[in-house]
């Protein structure tokens, strides 16, 4: 069976602790096109990341919504994390971070590198972001593309349905091109801070809107 055929996954994103051997991790992200793992940071560690980038984060104009605009409103945020928080630069070279970006990457290159980094605080009031592919970056081929990304987003704090959780279409990444997702094939991710979620460059995402009162959503992205 190719990667063009349609996967009859289940619409959920599939979720293990950090302790799971690597390469059955990898078996699932790619099966899947997303993966939680649980555990990534320790509570210390995520205190450092909030002390190190809270300056930045405060200083960063939160923009009023437009639709027509790719980045939706009522957010901050700060790039160029490397140079900000050096808590973040040990937590973006994790061992679980660097054996999937082994199995997905070496395949297609010598060796790979850092590619974005950005923390984002979504508000109450923001929309759900379009829904793209990390690779969409590379228009040279059509999808199904040759395994270009491996993307992750760090929950700095809690994850729901209700405060921004990133919105993952399971199985996108085996989709044609021009297939649209309908709304029972978006899932919202839900997770506890410390907690990563990884998705393939071909797996469809998006930021997910903020539907709450008062809940920041906070996460760190980065992709490889």
């Amino acid at each position: 069976m190719g990667r063009n055929r349609q996967m009859a996954i289940r619409a959920e994103i599939p979720s293990c602790t950090v302790d799971e051997a690597p390469d059955k991790m990898y078996a699932t992200l790619a099966e899947t096109g997303c993966l939680v793992v649980t555990g990534m940071a320790s509570c210390a560690e995520l205190e450092a990341v909030k002390s190190e980038l809270d300056p930045y984060l405060q200083a960063a104009k939160v923009d009023q919504d437009v639709a027509e605009d790719f980045y939706p409103g009522h957010t901050r945020r700060v790039i160029a994390l490397m140079h900000r928080s050096p808590t973040l630069c040990k937590l973006m070279t994790h061992p679980t971070t660097e054996h999937l970006g082994d199995r997905h990457l070496l395949e297609n290159c010598v060796k790979w590198q850092l590619n974005v980094t950005a923390a984002l605080q979504i508000g109450p009031g923001a929309r759900d972001q379009i829904l793209h592919r990390e690779e969409d970056l590379y228009p040279y081929w059509t999808p199904p593309r040759p395994n270009l990304i491996l993307a992750c987003m760090w929950a700095i704090s809690e994850f729901t349905a209700a405060n921004g959780g990133t919105q993952i279409v399971p199985g996108s990444h085996l989709w044609e091109a021009d297939r649209a997702a309908k709304p029972e094939e978006i899932v919202r991710a839900e997770m506890p801070p410390g907690s990563v979620l990884f998705w393939l460059g071909g797996t469809l995402h998006g930021g997910g809107a903020n539907v709450s009162r008062d809940d920041w959503r906070y996460g760190v992205i980065f992709t490889y």
